[in-house]
């Protein structure tokens, strides 16, 4: 009577359950669950008849399309693994995330097409290359499969423990490195995620989180779970957010602080008519309490922050209201929304240690890092033993982000560990100086990175975009945070920029920040 515990089965209950409920939306496409599931099940057939086996690995570059969408459930129902590769990355990262990986099948959107065909001839191991739309020399029609295909296919066992994805993380400061998540892991975060984050079968979520990044946060099969509906956004963009939520009627998304800062700072007319009551689900980099406050109290949306890594499947807490949140203002309470949270039910045990592994005082000031053990933690990374060690050192996973424990159990990150400003000897959190920062009426985007300074050794330098049409100088912007900071925490300088650097999934560069002190320093 033990069922693997992998999330083909909650697609069985809903191909069961709700056929005819609509499954998906992607522009003048729209597909029932029983179309959706169909297209899946040809798609897996034609993998086989390409010589796709259990454990092989098929890659896929792809914006947040039907196509994408189906691979989460055509790779994995014939044992193989799924790949899903950061679209925004360089053909190098390409070449060497698919030759790492062992892929076998590469499938491309018709914008990257060009860039695989460019490196092509290192790509010795590929045996097919599929075009999921656009058409070019050498490519096989996606649709022209999925279409001639029968909907028949070996159904192969699969344990609980096999690998369902492999993610590669952004590789950011060295190679990208190959994580490797079960099935069972997969499972359970989706379980735990539509405990405390739940969804009904009249939930349309949109997609603005990439599909590839950590499997969309395993909504690619937590919406399906609750027999809801995809709605698919290939671009995000503000103008295009607010008319799809509006003609789709969508009540929930997932998306990463600068998006919903974006949002938030749309135009009046680009906002107005938007619906109340989606319920947003951020995570990424730890937002800004301002932030939260515009999207509750301007467009009566409700923000929960989750907080995990690509490691973690990716949900290690969730920022969870309790009755007593209720009768906070909305500023308090957004204070609060700003941290990260409890553990899910099923996450497993999170601590915040000290360099020594013993825990740090429950106080909300005592720096440590974050480590984690549970049900959703990796299996590894693929073809890196030592890497692997290093993260499980100690029989936790390290998390290289430097939080503090609230008294009522509460995490708060204030920072990358590497990211923390050592200042005269004092730890300055990057993260609470921008959320200061953000508060400023003609601040829409702020960074902070600590840069060599003579007398302290480190000082924190701002980077900030100003909001469209709005003025402020250096000056200003350093006296409106001294008024409320303790001053060795205020920017010692700020640069006014036209957009920060950031990852395809919103998290701002910091590395690329620093690599300008040169620049700052001959100002």
């Amino acid at each position: 009577m033990l069922v693997p515990l992998t999330p083909l089965e909650f697609a069985r209950r809903t191909r069961a359950l709700y056929p005819d409920r609509e499954a998906l939306v992607d522009g003048n496409l729209r597909l029932t669950y029983a179309q959706f599931f169909e297209r899946c099940d040809r798609w897996s057939a034609a993998l086989q008849r390409l010589g796709v086996r259990p454990g092989d690995r098929v890659a896929y570059i792809a914006p947040n399309t039907h196509a994408q969408l189906e691979s989460f459930y055509a790779v994995p129902q014939i044992g193989a693994m799924l790949v899903p590769i950061n679209y925004r990355l360089t053909a190098d990262d390409f070449a060497y995330i698919i030759t790492h990986s062992g892929a076998s099948v590469v499938c491309a959107h018709e914008d990257y097409l060009a860039a695989i065909d460019a490196i092509r001839g290192q790509l010795t191991g590929v045996g097919h290359f599929v075009a999921l739309e656009g058409s070019a020399p050498g490519w096989l029609d996606y649709e022209q499969l999925v279409a001639s295909s029968s909907p028949s296919f070996d159904t192969p066992p699969i344990d609980e423990n096999d690998v369902i994805t492999i993610n590669y993380t952004s590789g950011t400061t060295a190679r990208p490195k190959g994580v490797m998540m079960t099935h069972r892991n997969t499972y359970l975060n989706i379980v735990g995620t539509l405990v405390h984050l739940p969804m009904r079968l009249s939930d349309r979520y949109l997609w603005t989180l990439a599909m590839f990044h950590a499997n969309g946060w395993t909504y690619v099969w937590a919406v399906t779970a609750s027999g809801a509906t995809h709605v698919c956004l290939r671009k995000v963009e503000p103008v295009k957010v607010f008319e799809t939520i509006a003609a789709e009627r969508v009540t929930m998304m997932c998306a990463a602080p600068t998006v919903l800062i974006g949002l938030a700072n749309a135009p009046a007319g680009v906002r107005a008519g938007a619906p109340t009551g989606v319920h947003v689900i951020t995570a990424g980099a730890p937002p800004a309490a301002a932030t939260i406050e515009r999207i509750e109290g301007e467009l009566g949306w409700t923000v929960t922050q989750v907080y995990g890594m690509t490691e973690t499947a990716p949900f290690i807490t969730v920022c969870e209201p309790r009755p007593d949140h209720a009768a906070l203002a909305l500023a308090d309470r957004a204070r609060i929304k700003a941290r990260q949270g409890v553990e899910l039910i099923t996450s497993g045990e999170i601590r915040v240690v000290d360099e020594q592994m013993n825990d740090v005082p429950a106080d909300g000031q005592t720096l440590g890092e974050i480590v984690v053990r549970g049900n959703v933690v990796m299996k590894g990374y693929y073809n890196d033993p030592d890497a692997t060690t290093q993260a499980f050192r100690g029989g936790w996973m390290h998390t290289g982000d430097a939080a503090v424990m609230h008294p009522d159990r509460y995490v708060e990150v204030r920072d990358r560990i590497k990211d923390v400003i050592i200042s005269g000897g004092e730890n300055i959190s990057s993260v609470e100086v921008e959320g200061v920062l953000l508060r400023h009426p003609a601040v829409q985007e702020a960074a902070v990175v600590g840069l060599a300074d003579a007398r302290w050794g480190e000082a924190p330098h701002a980077f900030v975009v100003l909001k469209q049409g709005a003025t402020a100088t250096s000056d200003e912007i350093r006296a409106f945070t001294r008024d409320r900071l303790a001053h060795f925490k205020a920017p010692h300088s700020v640069t006014f920029v036209t957009e920060l650097p950031k990852t395809a999934t919103g998290k701002i560069q910091k590395f690329v920040l620093r690599g300008r002190r040169a620049a700052i320093s001959a100002q």
